[in-house]
């Protein structure tokens, strides 16, 4: 089949070589992809031609306008099924070709003989504009010639090989425009992956006999992914009724994938032109099954204006991702359109979603952003069942590295409360010849191998043999006992993990440490003091005559003496102003007469009379060590016993505060007590920093790691070895010179 399509693309790529001249190479997909849709139809339509013509003549002899009920029910395929469109034209692409004079008036006449379904697909092409434009340059005879050569017909090209014509071809338009192939297609096997993570896991369910399964891909591009997922389910249960749906914001693309679905007989189907994230054709539908390619990092600034008006977006309240990169916002869409979900009741199945991502949605964003919180949600509601890391090098458009989430509202009773990685990024066969940056793909094996691992649900260890390079060659689920070539080695990996859904949450919490100031009056700041508040002279030297020349350590007491001493003035002397403007005058003083000094006592910003402080609500959900007492505890959120019955609070120094990632299985203070009081013994937990949800000491955030999940120490090589190499290169230098100067 391959062969076959690859043959197919290029013959059709050698007709667009015609349009030279009027046509820029990108805009070839102008002319090239209605006319293999318009050809497509026209092989598909032949069979019963003769019977529709025959019947629209009797109709019209009777003055019957609407035909396109009828018609569409007769034309049929080779199998008795009805198609749901018609065309009603004499001509057809051999009868085009008999006519060069006329070509262009007969091409829109042969175009308007289309039901209405297929012309509204067609002014989506704005097919129209090309026919003049090809007609005036001579051009539109020889490539209707080109196409009437070629069949079309699904007996001798089925629709997976269709599929994949179209998606090359494409990726060459966008390849000649220096434009993202991304935005409309995934490559085969990935969707093939896709799809067996999606419906693998309900093989008992989809081969019952009376199964209807509805699937739903907003961003759809040519309809590669609905055309896959369909044809699993067909392959597995040839009596299963399979409804599409689809959306794509591209015109071109909705109108192959919208006649992709007409040929294929979906009439319970249907595809759509629009914005995903602004305009809904589904409102009132939920999906079995969605799965998606969003376009990498896409900008949602045009879309922001209508989203903002929304008391949330799809049923999600929280904070939105940054502006630059909506990816997340698409499997918020898909995750309000799951069914719900109930366990033993068949008219709540719940639903499952596959979506592609680059890595910014794993770990963007820190605790507290639009993209944590919706991690967090998502986790949080147990819907986000695995995430598969694919090879990098593997789409047409990026060599980034891309992953696969599964999410649902269904999870298997052992995936409950759980996450599961798979670590494919090693798994990849190198191309022979690349594709744009598409470089690498994964084979059949890797990717029954990777769909098994995820059906297992558990930690799996393998074994990969590495060339010289430490390239992949070679994958084993059992230690091998052969001999590899010289160079090569097997070495194991860890290629499946599960978790708790809490190992990827974390605590961000502040950690701050007493500003310490040492006090002196030098003459540069009385100077800088002065300039400023020239009408405190008398007063600064009041000061200066209490206090001295000499540095002290203890702001604290300086700043009593100085107050002390401003207080005494006589009444002709000018002392602080009031309001705003002696406030100011404060703080001129001390950054003036201060300087940080990590010897000096800590500066105490507020003195707390009782104990009026509970620890209840600050630590959620957390068992605190039972050793630790009150008075710790309060030492720990920055709140130190005076020696009395009160409490100091000291001012934090801006320029040593600090953040410290706590995991959510951790209690914070035991975290606090082994990672941070050892090595800044006067450090103290930020309490005002509080998680708006649960209202706890620090912000929850939510992130994944693939690096440091599957992270594998490599020990240095040894010395002697390292050595032992310097020689080599040592001596071959020594014999090229030895070559060169005898």
């Amino acid at each position: 089949m391959s062969a076959n399509f690859q043959q197919l693309a290029n013959f059709i790529w050698s007709v667009a070589d015609l349009l030279r001249g009027p046509y820029r190479p990108p805009q070839y997909e102008r002319v090239m992809l209605p006319l293999t849709v318009l050809r497509r139809f026209d092989a598909v339509l032949a069979l019963s031609k003769d019977a529709v013509l025959k019947r629209y003549a009797d109709l019209d002899s009777k003055g019957i306008a609407n035909v396109d009920a009828i018609l569409n029910n007769l034309a049929k395929d080779e199998d008795g099924n009805a198609l749901g469109f018609h065309n009603h034209s004499q001509l057809n692409f051999q009868k085009l070709k008999g006519d060069p004079d006329n070509i262009g008036r007969h091409l829109e006449d042969y175009i308007a003989g289309f039901s209405e379904n297929i012309r509204k697909i067609f002014d989506r092409f704005e097919f129209s504009k090309e026919i003049e434009k090809l007609e005036e340059s001579n051009r539109l005879y020889q490539v209707v010639s080109q196409f009437a050569e070629i069949d079309l017909h699904p007996k001798r090209v089925d629709n997976i090989t269709m599929g994949l014509v179209f998606e090359d071809l494409i990726r060459r338009f966008n390849e000649a425009a220096n434009e993202t192939a991304g935005d409309h297609f995934t490559p085969r096997e990935v969707i093939q992956l896709m799809v067996n993570l999606l419906l693998e896991p309900d093989t008992n369910v989809l081969t019952q006999d009376g199964v209807i399964v509805t699937i739903c891909d907003p961003a759809c591009g040519t309809g590669g992914m609905l055309a896959e997922a369909q044809n699993w389910i067909r392959a597995h249960n040839e009596q299963a009724t399979v409804k599409v749906f689809g959306q794509d914001y591209n015109p071109r693309s909705y109108a192959v994938a919208a006649s992709d679905l007409l040929i294929k007989g979906h009439k319970d189907g249907e595809v759509v032109l629009g914005n995903t994230l602004t305009d809904d054709p589904f409102p009132d539908q939920h999906f079995d099954y969605l799965l998606a390619n969003p376009p990498f990092g896409v900008d949602w600034k045009a879309e922001k204006k209508v989203i903002d008006r929304w008391p949330n977006f799809c049923g999600y309240s929280g904070k939105l991702p940054r502006i630059n990169d909506g990816a997340l916002l698409f499997l918020l869409y898909m995750m309000s359109k799951f069914q719900d979900y109930k366990s033993g009741d068949r008219n709540k199945p719940g639903s499952r979603t596959a979506i592609v991502f680059n890595g910014s949605p794993l770990f963007t964003g820190g605790a507290g952003s639009g993209e944590s919180e919706i991690r967090r949600w998502i986790i949080e509601s147990d819907q986000l069942e695995a995430i598969v890391a694919l090879p990098e090098q593997m789409f047409y458009n990026t060599g980034i590295g891309t992953f696969i989430w599964v999410v649902s509202n269904r999870k298997a009773a052992h995936r409950k409360g759980k996450i599961q990685l798979i670590d494919a990024r090693e798994r990849y066969t190198p191309m022979k010849r690349s594709l744009g940056d598409k470089r690498r793909y994964v084979d059949q094996a890797a990717l029954n191998a990777i769909t098994c691992e995820h059906g297992k649900c558990s930690d799996i260890t393998s074994w990969v043999r590495l060339d010289k390079d430490e390239k992949p060659q070679e994958w084993s689920s059992n230690k091998p006992t052969d001999e590899t070539l010289e160079g090569q080695k097997w070495v194991e990996r860890t290629t499946s993990r599960v978790f708790d859904n809490t190992d990827f949450g974390y605590r961000r919490v502040t950690v701050l440490r007493p500003l310490r100031l040492r006090f002196q009056i030098t003459d540069e700041a009385r100077e800088r003091f002065l300039n400023t508040c020239p009408e405190l002279f008398d007063a600064l030297q009041a000061a200066q005559d209490d206090l001295g020349t000499e540095p002290l350590l203890d702001w604290n007491q300086a700043w009593a003496t100085v107050q002390q001493v401003f207080k005494s003035l006589p009444d002709d002397m000018e002392t602080w102003a009031k309001g705003a403007k002696g406030t100011a005058q404060k703080k001129i003083f001390r950054d003036c007469f201060t300087a940080v000094n990590p010897d000096a006592e800590p500066v105490i910003a507020k003195r707390h009379k009782a104990d009026s402080f509970g620890d209840a609500g600050y630590f959620p959900a957390q068992t605190l060590p039972t050793d630790l007492t009150k008075q710790e505890l309060y030492a720990l959120l920055g709140l130190h016993c005076d020696g009395r019955q009160g409490f100091l609070e000291y001012e934090p120094d801006p320029a040593l505060k600090d953040v410290e990632n706590v995991p959510l299985k951790e209690d914070i203070v035991s975290y606090f007590l082994r990672e941070v009081r050892p090595y800044v013994s006067d450090a103290w937990i930020d309490r005002q920093t509080l998680d708006e949800q649960d209202g706890g000491i620090g912000k929850v955030g939510y992130e994944i790691s693939f690096n440091r999940v599957f992270f594998q120490y490599q020990p240095p090589r040894p010395l002697e070895v390292i050595d032992a190499e310097l020689a080599g290169v040592e001596q071959r230098i020594l014999d090229l010179l030895r070559e060169v100067t005898e």
